[in-house]
């Protein structure tokens, strides 16, 4: 598991853009800060001068609050069912174990897994001035 997740912090730092966060965000939590319900969804797993990898489990009925994730990688664990909502409407994701996916810029979004397992994720971001 070691060398897969600094396999995964590899590709997250080269996949990822350090760019500024963008304006708006303010009184978002960051995704590793966001819960449901007042309760935390990500546990820090891994942070040093250069990069932050967190897991973030959302069993059934489970979401994240509208957040915002700096550029990012994400590696999924368990597959399962979302519901998102971000700026271009709602939309209904499922994801299977092995998937990845990136994004190059500041994203804001809310989550709900609305299927009947478990989801979760490892999402490695870099760290940011």
């Amino acid at each position: 598991m070691r060398i897969e997740l600094k396999a995964v912090l590899v590709v997250g730092l080269l996949m990822a853009a350090a760019t500024a966060p963008a304006a708006g965000l303010a009184g978002l939590p960051h995704a590793f800060d966001a819960g449901w319900a007042g309760e935390k969804t990500c546990t820090m797993l891994f942070e040093d001068e250069a990069a932050r990898v967190a897991r973030c489990v959302f069993p059934p009925g489970v979401g994240h609050e509208k957040h915002f994730h700096n550029p990012h990688f994400g590696y999924v664990l368990e597959g399962g069912t979302l519901r998102i909502v971000d700026g271009s409407g709602e939309r209904t994701v499922t994801t299977e174990a092995g998937g990845s996916w990136s994004s190059e810029a500041v994203t804001v979004h809310e989550a709900v897994n609305i299927g009947d397992t478990t989801t979760s994720y490892l999402i490695v971001e870099p760290v940011r001035d």
